[in-house]
């Protein structure tokens, strides 16, 4: 019996051995790590960056401008306001930081989803008009805070991760006045 008992204990300890380091080592990979120690999910270039900021901040612009002779809330003209003011400023300085590591801005062209969207902000009327703009500024400046965000995050040049750093916040501020106009309405 005490032969069978010690065979038995020989075979199951190192099974249980190994389970428990298993169990140990899951535990340590489900641990959270610090913000600040996360990749990013995606990582984007300079040649990317550049072009589709451009084009966005083109379209807010834009269809800030429209908003602001068009919309029937004169909180909505409010916040057109403030976003054309902010966009300029930042493509004015995107161009300035560019333009000091001696990159020229590329041509600004819409993307053709913007295209569209300026297409249908001017067919739109009225509330129509008002609720339209408000949809496209939360898409939009969900999208520019992402971008944004990951280049500040994981941009390979320190200048433009300066530039995204400091105009996150005011996309983020911008997003959270379009937020709080749609809850409104």
């Amino acid at each position: 019996m005490t032969r069978t008992f010690w065979t038995r204990l020989a075979l199951v300890l190192p099974l249980a051995a190994q389970t428990f380091c298993a169990a140990s080592l899951q535990a340590q990979e489900l641990k959270p790590m610090p913000a600040g120690d996360a990749a990013p999910m995606m990582i984007i270039d300079r040649a990317t960056f550049v072009p589709v900021v451009a084009g966005a901040n083109a379209f807010e612009v834009q269809s800030s401008t429209l908003a602001r002779d068009h919309a029937l809330n004169k909180d909505i003209k409010e916040v057109a306001e403030m976003i054309i003011a902010d966009h300029t400023k930042a493509g004015e300085k995107l161009k300035v930081t560019l333009e000091g590591k001696g990159v020229p801005l590329p041509e600004t062209q819409l993307a053709p989803k913007h295209r569209k969207m300026i297409e249908q902000l001017q067919a739109a009327k009225g509330n129509d008009f008002d609720t339209l703009y408000l949809d496209m500024q939360a898409e939009a400046h969900m999208e520019a805070v992402a971008l944004f965000r990951t280049y500040a995050g994981s941009g390979d040049d320190q200048a433009l991760v300066g530039f995204a750093k400091e105009t996150l916040p005011n996309l983020e501020t911008h997003l959270a006045h379009v937020k709080m106009l749609i809850e409104k309405k």
